[in-house]
């Protein structure tokens, strides 16, 4: 059985229920909740609307129903709306990323100047995670390899030419760089003030195209700028001739792809297993071709899953 997609007025459909529904957990309730985990025959996954979302949903789907479960696929492109929707059970299960998550319950939980918790280290920041997890009703499995964090693109002309292959080869080359990204890459830690602070480079100006535009990525390929802010699985680095510079002293975030579940609902083995399979395959380098499928090709999310799972065994090929 084949998972199915949902499109849907999801405020109206959802808020009303989460407000509502007793099968979650009070926000205000912070011990950690028990009982047996769950084993729902019947799961809605949640995507957040991206490409890359929907198809790690496809593949959280196909999984499960090879593993004998029935699934939907819900488009919730808000987490305002799709966490609290996966606390209460109306949502079973949801692809996110660990430090973002993380830091996304903290403010929640703590208020929204609250110090972040999610860091380079993936240890500690899947600590925190569990931690402000548990208290809401969901369980974070473990990661797998792929990762989807910010980083930075140059073109590949200019990285041959100084002969860049990390930032810190660009730090320590001196050369002044003008920087593609959003306005507030002055003052977020991991933007200008980190590529200066952590890394030397001569940060000159930001260019306020966006992170991983293609008005960004097209300054950058005609020497406007220097470098690009984009995302470790971009699908697109290469139509416009850039390369990635190997963040090699971690000033990036863990923001591993991790499964996150309603552990009333999906908490059983049958469905931790199932989605757990797909860590022992997907990297960084298999999302960003998954994403060129879709967004460049026009490929549908379900078939370039599809294809992905079958062609590691982990679904038939039938």
């Amino acid at each position: 059985m084949r998972g199915h997609r949902v499109r849907v007025a999801v405020a109206a459909l959802l808020l009303p229920a989460v407000t509502t529904c007793a099968t979650g957990p009070s926000l205000e309730h912070r011990g950690e909740i028990t009982g047996p985990p769950g084993d729902s025959r019947h799961l809605t996954i949640g995507s957040a609307g991206f490409t890359e979302s929907d198809l790690l949903a496809q593949m959280y789907a196909l999984l499960l129903n090879h593993a004998g479960y029935h699934t939907r696929i819900l488009s919730v492109t808000n987490r305002e709306i799709y966490e609290p929707a996966l606390e209460s059970g109306q949502i079973d299960a949801v692809p996110e990323y660990a430090a973002t998550f993380a830091d996304w319950l903290n403010a929640r939980t703590h208020g929204a100047g609250a110090e972040p918790v999610g860091s380079p280290d993936l240890a500690a920041t899947m600590r925190a995670l569990r931690a402000l997890a548990a208290p809401r009703g969901l369980t974070v499995l473990d990661p797998g390899r792929a990762v989807d964090q910010n980083a930075f693109a140059v073109a590949a002309s200019f990285a041959a030419k100084h002969r860049l292959r990390t930032l810190s080869d660009l730090g320590a080359s001196g050369l002044p760089v003008r920087l593609a990204a959003g306005d507030e890459c002055v003052e977020r830690p991991y933007c200008e003030p980190g590529l200066r602070k952590t890394y030397g480079i001569d940060i000159t100006g930001i260019d306020p195209k966006g992170v991983g535009t293609t008005p960004a990525k097209k300054a950058v390929q005609d020497g406007q700028d220097q470098m690009v802010l984009t995302t470790t699985t971009d699908a697109t680095l290469g139509q416009f001739g850039l390369v990635l510079l190997e963040d090699d002293k971690h000033l990036q975030n863990a923001d591993y792809v991790v499964p996150v579940v309603n552990r009333s609902r999906a908490g059983a083995a049958g469905v931790t297993g199932a989605l757990s399979e797909l860590n022992t395959v997907l990297t960084t380098k298999d999302l960003a071709s998954m994403n060129e499928q879709v967004d460049s090709w026009r490929r549908l999310p379900q078939d370039v899953a599809t294809a992905y799972l079958r062609s590691k065994g982990l679904i038939p090929p039938h």
